[in-house]
């Protein structure tokens, strides 16, 4: 096949074949090489966001190509500090929207800022989608934090677009949805806020029917024939509830609706015909093992849907036999990976593949139905050959009350699994999960010879209702000894070496690591924290400024004496080995003074630690720079304390 490869020629700064182990830090730790993969609606122009590294520039820029020409301008850059571009989307075949968000403060409250922008490719200029008249109009309520919500692209006037925003009408700290036209920046309302409801969902016909209301804990299902009529709730829940109902999409049909709901304890997929007085679920999609949830994929051509793009390691599931035998054709051509169809163009004959899997970082691919052709468009990391990575293997485990686990263990490539220094590594969320799909983070430390172990602690997402529940105020206690209980399966398994084990974590994940170290000083020889919660009384605490500090308090409790026994920064006197904590200034999930005042409490009782500051960082390691500064200093630190060169 041609390759139109563009990005991987432009870009590419290695062969595959050139590589030999260990790989270098740069080629795990940078950001991904392209994001945001976007094809236009006439098929004909590809968009995506790619990592550069200059004098000049260190960050990313946006790439348009024109795939008859192969011609490429680059219209807008970024150093991932001042802001971070989070999506891209074609809104009709001469507007690109870019979303983008940015920290700031508000009200001496640190908040995560959005906005919309749009690149207009006829007069090669990026402005706001909102004129400066529109944009005068919340200035009674202030602007809006969250401005880049569009919930409808309205593919029967690409002029314009709908978006949900706050600051208008008698209600401005609730959601109206407004009609914004992309030429000239001009807002419409057409729904005004109603009280506590917070998001709007349309239906097909481009008809505002359902919002979703929040009060407290309290969540309901409303529904409407149209814009601003008369509200009738469909269903009513608490959060975190087992009874929880949330819609994701209309079909063609305006009365039926796609809705997540438990089925036999598991999250799954059904549709409701909103005519039928009793609201019965007709059951679509389950899984017997797995939650499932995803996103509807709709054919405007056929005006139906067609399918489901879930979770489960990246399923495609379609139910329409063109589809079928599409998504059939791309299995055979791409066996090792999983392949999803990202996007289609308008007449649904080109379309754009991602394929991912465990060893494989992630490829885009251009798809050409009328050629039968399919065509390499990029790697999102294309330093990582998959040949010289390492496939995670699923295990399972007993707790200590036995309860099964599930984890997946990543060893160095090519290396017996025998008494090999190892890192537990519990994820964030912690209601998230892990799998076998591709992780950079676990795939960079077994290229440095350790052994990881990534498990789904009970809390986890994934396993059901149950499971996920038994976590809900669990912080430091069964979650805790269920990641203890990994690393103590390790060693009986004779595949670590008690001797030279590190709990290293992210977020949620950073903290079970120096609780890990303060309740089982004897288990581990180090600890590595990076943005980690230090302080649960403080964190619940710090949430009083936010809408949803209530919700925080139904998941990690609300007894401050508690809280505080359950946190590293109560037991930094019980902690005997080495702590590296790395955190981002302008951190908005988990605030920097988090690991500062854990650092300073290991450091009044003289206690080994080390802390990093990233200037400017944020939770997620966006820039390129904090991203390479991080993975240098874990890979010095467990170095130096588990010996391994």
């Amino acid at each position: 096949m041609k390759r139109i490869l563009w990005l991987v020629v432009s870009l590419c700064l290695f062969s595959h074949s050139s590589f030999a182990n260990p790989l270098p830090v740069e080629a795990f730790a940078s950001i991904p090489d392209v994001r945001f993969v976007s094809l236009s609606p006439d098929g004909k122009k590809i968009a995506s966001l790619i990592r550069v590294s200059t004098n000049e520039l260190e960050g990313q820029v946006l790439s348009i190509r024109d795939i008859k020409t192969n011609k490429d301008i680059f219209p807008l850059q970024t150093d991932n500090q001042k802001f971070v571009i989070l999506s891209l989307t074609w809104a009709n075949d001469d507007v690109i929207l870019i979303e983008s968000k940015y920290p700031s403060i508000r009200r001496g409250i640190p908040t995560t800022e959005t906005r919309l922008m749009k690149y207009t490719l006829s007069d090669n200029k990026t402005t706001s989608v909102f004129s400066n008249h529109s944009l005068s109009r919340f200035y009674g309520y202030g602007l809006p934090q969250l401005q880049a919500s569009v919930i409808d692209y309205l593919d029967n006037d690409p002029g314009h677009i709908l978006m949900q925003i706050q600051g208008l009408g008698s209600k401005p700290q609730y959601e109206s949805v407004i009609k914004v036209s992309l030429k000239t920046g001009a807002i419409k309302t057409l729904q005004p806020a109603r009280m506590h409801i917070g998001d709007w969902l349309t239906d097909r016909q481009h008809n505002v029917r359902i919002g979703i209301y929040r009060d407290d804990t309290s969540y309901r299902i409303y529904e409407q024939k149209a814009a601003g009529e008369d509200l009738r709730i469909l269903w009513e829940f608490e959060a975190l509830a087992e009874d929880v109902i949330w819609p994701i999409g209309f079909d063609h049909d305006p009365n039926i609706l796609y809705i997540s709901a438990y089925h036999q304890g598991l999250k799954a997929i059904f549709k409701v015909n909103l005519t039928d007085p009793k609201l019965t679920k007709e059951l679509v999609f389950h899984n017997e093992n797995y939650d499932v949830e995803g996103w509807l994929v709709y054919s405007e051509l056929k005006q139906k849907v067609i399918g489901l793009s879930t979770d489960i390691e990246g399923e495609y599931l379609f139910w329409d036999q063109d589809y079928i035998k599409l998504n059939n054709g791309l299995t055979a051509a791409l066996p090792e990976s999983h392949n999803a169809i990202t996007q289609f163009s308008d007449d649904e004959r080109r379309y754009i593949v991602y394929a991912t899997g465990p060893i494989e970082s992630g490829a885009y691919y251009f798809g050409n139905r009328d050629q039968n052709a399919l065509y390499p468009v990029a790697y999102r990391y294309s330093q990582l050959p998959p040949e010289l990575l390492s496939t995670p293997k699923t295990v399972n485990y007993q707790a200590r009350d036995g309860l099964t686990i599930e984890a997946f263990l990543t060893t160095p490539k090519d290396a017996i699994a025998k008494n090999l220094p190892t890192i537990i590594f519990p994820h964030g969320g912690p209601i998230s999960y892990d799998s076998t799909t591709f992780d950079y983070w676990a795939q960079f430390l077994a290229n440095r010879g350790y052994a990881v172990l990534q498990m789904n602690f009970r809390g986890s997402a994934g396993y059901g209702f149950n499971f996920m529940s038994s976590g809900l105020k669990n912080w430091g206690l069964e979650m805790q000894t269920d990641i203890e209980d990994g690393a103590h399966w390790l060693i009986s398994q004779g595949i670590s070496d008690p001797k030279r084990m590190c709990i290293v974590g992210a977020s949620y994940g950073g903290y079970a690591a120096l609780m890990g170290v303060a309740i089982t000083p004897d288990l581990y020889q180090c600890a590595i924290s990076v943005a980690g919660v230090t302080d649960l009384e403080e964190l619940v605490k710090s949430s009083r400024g936010y809408d949803n500090s209530k919700i925080v308090k139904k998941q990690i409790g609300d007894d401050y004496d508690d809280l505080y026994q359950r946190s590293p920064i109560s037991k930094v006197a019980s902690i005997k080995v080495p702590v590296l904590l790395i955190h981002g200034t302008k951190d908005r999930v988990v605030r920097v003074e988090q690991s500062e005042k854990m650092y300073d409490a290991l450091k009044d009782l003289q206690k080994p630690v080390k802390y990093i500051e990233l200037e400017n960082g944020d939770h997620y390691l966006s820039n390129n720079q904090h991203r390479l500064t991080t993975f240098i200093e874990i890979e010095r630190f467990l170095a130096a304390n588990l010996g391994v060169q």
